[in-house]
């Protein structure tokens, strides 16, 4: 392992060598960087393009200025990058790390939640092969993978932004679109559970009741200007995601499994009481981050122990009611926050830009302001990524279905859970490894028309930016990290292949 690593980390540097020269004579040639200050009528024009010059090194030959660059980034080694300066004697170093981090809030997010959505959706479909459901996926999910992006960043401004920002001033719903909005629900829920028809039908029934009601009592309760969800509701909800999460892996009979998911529950249950005063008047990013680690190791302690042999399974269940009822208690806090967050920003859902300028408020009303910025970039792209994985995750469920080992275990009485999500879904993974790994790399360097329309100055701005002024050192820095984590992540796959498959050897 250790000598492949080696070999392609060797293999990696010669070929980000080559196409760092190849991009910075193309970039150099791109245009005239001096263009706009030769048209410039300005009295000190002469002293502006002094000052250029000798931000850009122009008056070196170009093979000189690339060696320049190259020199700075092999100091980062050492952990002294350097960078250059773009054209306006700007530390590119600090343009990199403020649009790496934008850029990462938001494609890590839409990541994850396309893989998750993706994923599941594509086994669902593959268990339901050639259903109603199957074809209604399959034609929803050729329209998203269809959907040019600007098209759909406007469509988004239009009705979940301004739309909703013009609602949510007062919150109000005839009963003729309560009426409506609980049938779509219904039918969309009995396509997606499937049965008999007269399970359907029960099914279509008792969710539109819920769904009618529910949001009829929302209104009267001024539910989505004071949205509540309290302590027993996390209590509630923690519990049954233990419970939900266990029936669908292994089932509710698997004791060691059952019970180290209700303990992890329960831990989160007492947490959320102890821990209020630290939720409400200390809380911060650090304090966030160590609950989020936190969420995952003691459970992953609870299960380890108490698993038996069913280790494997308990430490994923304890480890999903984890995050799950941490994810919960941090929701319930926003929920408190709500008000006042409408209070200091009457419009929540922006349009445009990564944050709300001079935005003063409590830490959990920052989160709800950097939250709502996310929202539509974060949608827009998921909702375009969604489409690949729920193809690819049902391809290879179906591929995988059809091996011998899964008939094996068909023939032996193993339960159907057992059989999709022990022995099929792991192999099934293998491909879908491959798409996440380049689409997280890919996503990195910026999703260009996302942050244009947007105004997110994140990684594509920088790269558009830098070429449109024919300023190498923006692009060369972009080039940097998106060639890096192309590079790492396809050697991430490779590895993850034999993690998910032992005859797969690396």
């Amino acid at each position: 392992m250790i000598k492949f690593i080696l070999r392609r980390f060797a293999a990696a540097i010669g070929i980000l060598l080559v196409a760092s020269v190849l991009m910075y004579v193309l970039v150099i040639n791109a245009g005239d960087p001096l263009a706009d200050l030769r048209e410039s009528r300005a009295k000190n024009r002469e002293l502006l393009m002094e000052r250029r010059i000798s931000f850009m090194n122009l008056d070196q030959p170009w093979y000189l200025r690339y060696l320049t660059w190259l020199g700075g980034v092999g100091r980062c080694v050492i952990g002294q990058c350097d960078l250059g300066r773009d054209r306006t004697g700007v530390e590119v170093s600090t343009l990199l790390g403020q649009a790496a981090s934008s850029t990462l809030r938001l494609v890590f997010l839409a990541t994850v939640i396309a893989l998750v959505i993706g994923v599941a959706v594509g086994i669902l479909t593959a268990i339901r092969q050639y259903s109603g459901l199957d074809y209604a996926v399959t034609f929803l999910t050729f329209v998203f993978f269809s959907l040019p992006v600007f098209w759909a960043a406007v469509l988004l401004k239009e009705y979940l932004a301004i739309g909703f920002n013009d609602w949510i001033a007062e919150p109000e719903l005839p009963p003729l679109q309560i009426f409506l909005i609980a049938v779509a629900f219904a039918f969309v829920l009995q396509v997606v559970l499937g049965g008999s028809w007269r399970r359907r039908a029960l099914t279509f029934l008792v969710t539109a009741v819920v769904i009618g009601g529910g949001l009829a009592a929302m209104l009267a309760t001024d539910f989505f200007r004071a949205p509540q969800l309290g302590y027993a509701g996390v209590a509630v909800l923690t519990v049954g995601l233990a419970l939900s999460t266990t029936a669908m892996t292994v089932g509710l009979d698997r004791r060691e499994v059952l019970i180290p998911a209700l303990i992890t529950a329960g831990f989160v249950v007492v947490l959320q009481f102890a821990l209020v005063n630290v939720f409400v008047y200390y809380m911060n990013w650090w304090i966030l981050i160590l609950g989020a680690v936190a969420a995952i190791a003691v459970p992953w302690v609870i299960g380890s122990r108490l698993g038996g042999r069913y280790r494997s399974a308990a430490i994923g269940v304890s480890i999903t009611t984890g995050l799950g009822g941490a994810a919960l208690t941090v929701i319930d806090h926003l929920f408190r926050s709500w008000p006042g967050f409408l209070d200091k920003k009457p419009r929540p859902i922006s349009t445009i830009g990564s944050q709300t300028p001079n935005f003063d408020g409590t830490f959990w009303e920052t989160f709800l302001d950097l939250s709502t910025q996310l929202l539509l970039p974060t949608l827009l792209l998921a909702l375009i990524s969604l489409a690949s994985y729920s193809r690819y995750t049902r391809s290879s469920m179906l591929e995988v279905g059809r091996q011998d080992y899964i008939r094996t275990a068909r023939a032996k009485g193993a339960p159907e859970r057992i059989v999709i999500f022990r022995h099929a879904f792991r192999n099934a993974l293998i491909p879908i490894a491959t798409i996440a790994a380049f689409d997280f790399a890919g996503l990195i360097g910026g999703a260009v028309i996302t942050e244009t329309v947007f105004g997110w100055k994140g990684m594509g701005e920088l790269f558009r930016t830098g070429l449109s002024n024919a300023d190498p050192a923006p692009v060369m820095a972009f080039f940097l990290v998106t060639g890096a984590a192309a590079i790492f992540f396809n050697l991430l796959a490779d590895i993850f292949y034999a993690v998910l498959d032992p005859r797969i050897r690396v």
